[in-house]
């Protein structure tokens, strides 16, 4: 046996499930890290806590800390152990996505209180909640029907469970009732929602763009291979003034063979034919994507397919990840490239893709486009999307809600600057 034996109080123990009772009336300080869905986790829990008579504080005055967690890649699993780490000291709780994947890695560095995603849902009932601003988020479903081989969030999150059209509805009302303008609807696969149920998301968003009210949906997350089921549905879909132009999808890599090896289900070609599809249709669609530099076998012209991707679809507003070997997941018994390799693949990428966005958003230099306000991030300014889902910052402080018309007058990349010429 080792030095800390089992009568050592300083020993690891392993995390406790709880429930979320335990914090009532405490001052709470919430930490929250991932995608829309994590986000939303938090918002809900955060409610949960105001009906226990809880206080969300600082971390200074906080009798119990929350840390939300994501583990999608190395570099944010390592954040969060560093976050973990940090309030070792106090009365720590965890929920999220890491917990559900790796709570011997959590053990490691602390012994916190595990809060199950479930419970967060089971003790907020619904799909809908407010996010900042204007905004509102609605969870049409959590897992994935997907098999890629690198991902820890599709064994964190699991099969595919689609919320009820009933609840999706009832959610999207709600949120425009209470001011939401921009409702977002999201999930692992957002184009997957229904396939366990026997539906369809072209279907649900016909019922959606049904509800009166001023709002239009961005639709999250949509893998390739789910939009192919439902491309032609899902174009006519999108013919809704309540529904952004815009589109997420998330292709990884230009090169088929890497693809395959991910197991992706889809070829590069298939991602032209979505791409080309809703161009045709609406050509000033905003389309953003995510791209894997550097995944185990990708040759220098695997890589050089992907830049010729990347340039053929011209997706705007996309991340860049590289390579990071996922605990339980099948690629990781792959031998990896090294670092130097992901980074300088990473970088090119990177240039070519800021090119596209530059062009994107100095086509609109000089264009009047109708705006909403739904988000403010600093005094003076305010966060509008026009129809395209363009990032317009106005330099006026707009109420949220606010719709009027602002003439594009400078491209800052990851938004451009509007001035306001009306109001509606």
């Amino acid at each position: 046996m080792s030095a800390k034996g089992a009568g050592d109080p300083n020993r690891r123990r392993e995390p406790v499930s709880i429930t979320i009772q335990e914090l009532q009336g405490k001052r709470v300080y919430i930490e929250s890290y991932g995608c829309t869905y994590n986000h939303a986790d938090t918002w809900r829990l955060e409610a949960i806590l105001e009906d226990l008579g809880c206080r969300l504080t600082g971390p200074d005055e906080a009798d119990a800390v929350v840390i939300n967690t994501c583990t999608v890649i190395g570099t944010t699993e390592r954040k969060m152990l560093r976050r973990l780490t940090a309030f070792t000291d106090r009365d720590l709780y965890v929920t999220g996505c890491m917990p559900l994947v790796q709570r011997e890695l959590i053990n490691s560095v602390c012994s916190p209180r595990i809060i199950h995603p479930d419970e967060i849902h089971e003790g907020y009932p619904g799909a809908g909640t407010r996010g900042p601003g204007a905004t509102g988020v609605v969870q049409v479903a959590r897992g994935c029907v997907g098999r890629c081989s690198y991902c820890i969030t599709r064994l964190a999150r699991g099969q595919l469970v689609s919320a009820s059209p009933e609840a999706i509805l009832d959610a999207v009302r709600s949120l425009v009732r209470s001011g939401a303008r921009e409702i977002q609807v999201t999930a692992q696969d957002v184009a997957a929602w229904g396939l366990d149920r026997g539906e369809s998301l072209p279907d649900l968003l016909q019922d959606i763009t049904e509800i009166p009210g001023r709002f239009r949906v961005r639709l999250g997350m949509m893998h390739p291979a789910s939009v192919l089921r439902i491309l032609g549905p899902l174009i006519e879909a999108y013919e809704s003034d309540k529904i952004f132009q815009f589109i997420h999808l998330p292709v990884q890599s230009g090169s088929d063979a890497v693809l395959e090896r991910m197991q992706r289900g889809y070829r590069a070609a298939d991602v032209i034919e979505i791409v080309d599809a809703f161009r045709e249709r609406y050509p000033d669609m905003m389309i953003s994507s995510d791209f894997i530099t550097g995944f185990p076998g990708e040759t220098d012209e695997d890589f050089q397919k992907t830049i010729d991707l990347q340039r053929r679809a011209a997706f705007v507003k996309v991340n860049i990840t590289r390579y990071s070997r996922r605990p339980g997941t099948l690629a990781a018994a792959l031998k990896d490239h090294p670092e130097r390799v992901r980074t300088e693949r990473s970088g090119a990428l990177l240039a070519e893709t800021n090119r596209i966005y530059d062009l994107y958003n100095e086509r609109w230099i000089g264009s009047e486009v109708p705006i909403v306000a739904t988000e403010k991030k600093m005094p003076g300014s305010t966060i509008c999307r026009s129809p395209c889902y363009l990032n317009v910052i106005i330099k006026e402080d707009l109420p949220f809600g606010f719709s009027g018309r602002a003439v594009i007058t400078e491209n800052r990349r990851h938004y451009v600057i509007g001035e306001l010429v009306s109001r509606v």
